[in-house]
């Protein structure tokens, strides 16, 4: 297998993301180089703190012209997963537009600080092939303020207060709220059905 594309969007947890790929058995290469990731077999696209922070890294490099046209598998995770989306309200700002919908802020309640951090159950909604082996409750780990509502795109869900989305897809394009390179078994194995799919 060619190298897993990961787009250097900033501030991301890069190192924990690529030893994930190479205990499966993947090379990865961190970049913005627009050739090198047009002929990459998947893309991730990893994202850390501030949408708006992230969205100018973006467009700096050309990349928000160049995500939204890529025919290959795309894994967004964390605020990777929010970018995917029309808009946030982290800013606000425009993101990438591949997903319809607005990322909205969480809201602090009794017993649900924000920001949401630590492991949470996860409920699939429907059949998608990234959650091939994983089960409908399994336990995965959240870091973040901002959320997807649920939507027709929605692939799983999370309680925290209100349903949000866990993991999001349309067409080539899927994301993941929670960190899979810090979420054990379950993450390890959504990884590698990710590294398969297109093959």
């Amino acid at each position: 297998m060619s190298a897993v594309a990961i787009i250097d969007s900033g501030g991301a947890n890069i190192a924990s993301l690529r030893a994930a790929l190479a205990r499966l058995g993947a090379d990865s290469v961190v970049t913005t180089d627009h050739d090198l990731i047009r002929r990459a077999p998947r893309v991730l696209l990893p994202g850390v703190g501030s949408a708006h922070n992230a969205m100018l890294r973006l467009r700096g490099a050309g990349l928000d012209q160049l995500i939204p046209t890529l025919k290959q598998p795309l894994l967004g995770i964390c605020l990777g997963m929010q970018l995917l989306f029309d808009r946030s309200d982290e800013g606000p700002v425009n993101c990438l537009g591949v997903i319809p919908g607005s990322i909205g802020k969480l809201q602090s309640e009794p017993g649900k600080p924000v920001p949401h951090m630590g492991w949470n159950q996860m409920t699939q909604v429907r059949e998608d092939p990234l959650l091939d082996g994983i089960g409908s409750l399994d336990h995965v780990y959240f870091v973040h303020s901002f959320f997807a509502p649920t939507s027709s795109a929605t692939v799983a869900i999370t309680d925290y207060g209100v349903a949000l989305t866990a993991v999001a897809r349309r067409d080539n394009f899927c994301g993941t709220q929670f960190h899979p390179e810090r979420s054990g078994v379950v993450g390890a194995r959504l990884i590698a059905n990710f590294l398969k799919q297109g093959s």
